[in-house]
Order: C-alpha cells, then sequence, then structure tokens
C-alpha cells in the first residue's frame, strides 16, 4: 500500500439516495492543483479498490473532500457509500488531470460546465484566488435531473458567498447557474441546448458564446462531454492540454460510477 495514502474519515453527508460527500484527513506531503483529481477508494480483501475521484477541496485546506454518486452494484462505489466518521480511505499518492488553468489560453470569461458528480472539480477551482486573478467573469453552470441533486453545489456556493475571503470575489465575479431537465425549476433545459439558444447568457445577462474571450472546462457525463466537445469544434475552439493550451479542456478519467 506504499502507493497510497491512508486517510481517516472525519465526516461524511448523504444529499440525496444517489448523492453523498466525505471529508477526510490530508496528508501534508499530498499535493495537488485545484481541478485535479487522485485514484481514491477502499482496501478489499486486501487489496486496493480504486476510481479516479476529483477532488472538491482545494489545495489550501487542511482535509480533502470528495463528493460522489451511489451505485448499488457499483464494485467501489457500493461500498465507498457505507463509509462512517473514523473509517478508513486509500488516496494515491500521485495527483493529476487536465481541469487546471495552465491548459487554457489567457481569457476574459471562464465557464466551468459540469453535470451531476462532475461538480466536484470546480467546487475545488472557485476556492481558488488565482482563477479569480486570472478572469474577469466565471460562470459556474450545473446541471442535474432533479432539483434535489443541486443541494450539494448550493451549499457550497452560499457558503464562499459567506466567507470572509472568498464572498467579495463572488460577488464580483461569479455567476452560478443550477440547471435541471426532469422537474420544474427556474432554470430548465440541457446545458447544450441552453448554450446553443443563447438561453443561459441571457439569463444571467452577460454575452453569448466568444472564442475570443471564453475558456471552458467541462466535466460530468461522458454523452454531455462529447456533445459539448463537438459543439465547440464546431465553432473553432481549440482542446487543450498539457502540451498545449486552448479554449477548452475536458476530463475525460472522471468516472460517474
Amino acid at each position: 500500500m506504499s502507493a497510497f495514502h491512508r486517510e481517516k474519515v472525519l465526516s461524511v453527508r448523504h444529499w440525496t439516495d444517489t448523492l453523498f460527500s466525505f471529508r477526510a484527513t490530508r496528508d501534508t506531503g499530498f499535493r495537488f492543483q485545484n481541478g485535479q483529481f487522485a485514484m481514491i477508494g477502499l482496501e478489499v480483501d486486501g487489496r486496493p479498490l480504486l476510481r479516479a475521484y476529483s477532488m472538491a477541496s482545494a489545495n489550501h485546506e487542511e482535509q480533502l473532500e470528495f463528493f460522489s454518486i451511489k451505485v448499488a452494484d457499483g464494485p467501489l462505489t457500493s461500498r465507498l457509500q457505507k463509509i462512517k466518521e473514523g473509517d478508513t480511505i486509500l488516496v494515491g499518492r500521485k495527483a493529476t488531470g487536465t481541469l487546471i488553468t495552465d491548459n487554457l489560453l489567457p481569457g476574459k470569461r471562464l465557464l466551468l460546465l459540469s453535470t451531476g458528480t462532475g461538480l466536484a472539480p470546480f467546487v475545488s477551482l472557485i476556492k481558488d484566488p488565482d482563477v479569480y486573478d486570472r478572469f474577469e467573469q466565471i460562470v459556474l453552470v450545473h446541471g442535474c435531473r432533479q432539483v434535489s441533486e443541486l443541494a450539494y453545489g448550493e451549499e457550497v456556493v452560499r457558503n464562499l458567498q459567506s466567507d470572509e475571503l472568498f464572498g467579495p470575489l463572488l460577488a464580483e465575479k461569479l455567476t452560478y447557474y443550477p440547471t435541471v431537465t426532469r422537474e420544474p425549476f427556474r432554470n430548465r433545459g440541457r446545458i447544450t441546448d441552453l448554450i446553443t439558444s443563447k438561453q443561459i447568457f441571457n439569463d444571467i445577462g452577460q454575452e453569448p458564446l466568444n472564442i475570443e474571450g471564453d475558456r471552458i472546462m467541462m466535466c460530468g457525463s461522458p454523452a454531455m462531454l462529447e456533445e459539448l466537445r463537438q459543439m465547440f469544434d464546431g465553432r473553432g475552439f481549440s482542446e487543450g492540454n498539457h502540451s498545449e493550451p486552448g479554449h477548452f479542456v475536458i476530463e475525460k478519467a472522471f468516472v460517474e460510477r
């Protein structure tokens, strides 16, 4: 198990029948950039059972936080959803991932587009002062099927708004846009449709998509990521990576299961 840190679970919160978050201790030697992920999991029958999870905590925080889906027959999540305070989890020593600001070209507005638990890396990023230095506007979009699934993100944003340091930054630069597809809500619809129709920009009172100033990060369901990639490709946006910054980046390794 030398490839892993053994961390103690500090708290667990179940948001819905299918979503939960948990906090754990953080080894002082574990370093990561906001937006990255690590392999985390449990020791089962003497062997590590792991999945890629984005850190929802920021790299300046002393604890680690994760946001997870529950899958009844999922190899890991069927067990992970039952963890409780005092249990031990495994955290890989190496963090990685494409959702870091260095992989984007300089721009004016940062669009953070997420569905489901794909919100997690953006929770980390909106707690990063450097992001507010780099961009004039930050738009956090979180798409879910039902209103109840928005609860975690809503609480994160609400807590940051009342934070002494981040409150003024959020008031000046962050727009939070939750949307659902299967229930009545103030914002309705799929992220791709909301961007194509310009509805989201009309709702928040900002300019439509613009390749000159807009930079995009995406994390969520594979179908949503592919739809958005095709849309941005068709508009001339280039995908960035560690070798060459671009107009948008996608986290392909993040697994919603």
